[in-house]
């Protein structure tokens, strides 16, 4: 069982892999977890490569190092590659890039169900108040 929340999202992220030659490649974010994160890529990356990670539509943006902990063969995708972070910084921040994107879902999840169109702080209040409670601390 996972000690933490996976949240799916489709945010775009630029990687770079130490081992890319072709520079920054755009793709988009699967997941995001306390530990890392995990995004569809159109090629194979190998298991313990070092890594770039940028995510410039959120806001703040989020830039961390991390290193390729996996890397599986997706029929639809291509390739799905978890990227774990072990720096604190970066854990944290990338905590805060989970929130949001459980922010930006609950916004969008408002408007279908409900037809109300919600700005980011107005879904941020409300997001928070109902949900962050069962936002579990990083040492769970």
């Amino acid at each position: 069982m996972r000690s933490y929340i996976r949240h799916p999202s489709d945010v775009p992220i630029e990687y770079q892999a130490d081992d890319n030659n072709a520079g920054v490649s755009q793709e988009r974010l699967n997941n995001v977890s306390a530990g890392g994160i995990s995004f569809s890529c159109s090629r194979e990356i190998a298991r313990g490569t070092h890594i770039t990670i940028r995510m410039d539509k959120v806001k703040p943006g989020f830039e961390a190092r991390g290193q390729v902990a996996w890397c599986q063969p997706d029929r639809e995708e291509g390739f799905v590659v978890g990227v774990a972070f072990t720096e604190a910084d970066d854990l944290f921040r990338v905590r805060m890039v989970e929130q949001l994107c459980h922010i930006e879902h609950y916004k969008t999840e408002v408007l279908a169900r409900e037809g109300r169109n919600l700005n980011g702080e107005q879904a941020a209040r409300e997001w928070i108040r109902q949900f962050a409670h069962r936002f579990p601390a990083l040492d769970e």
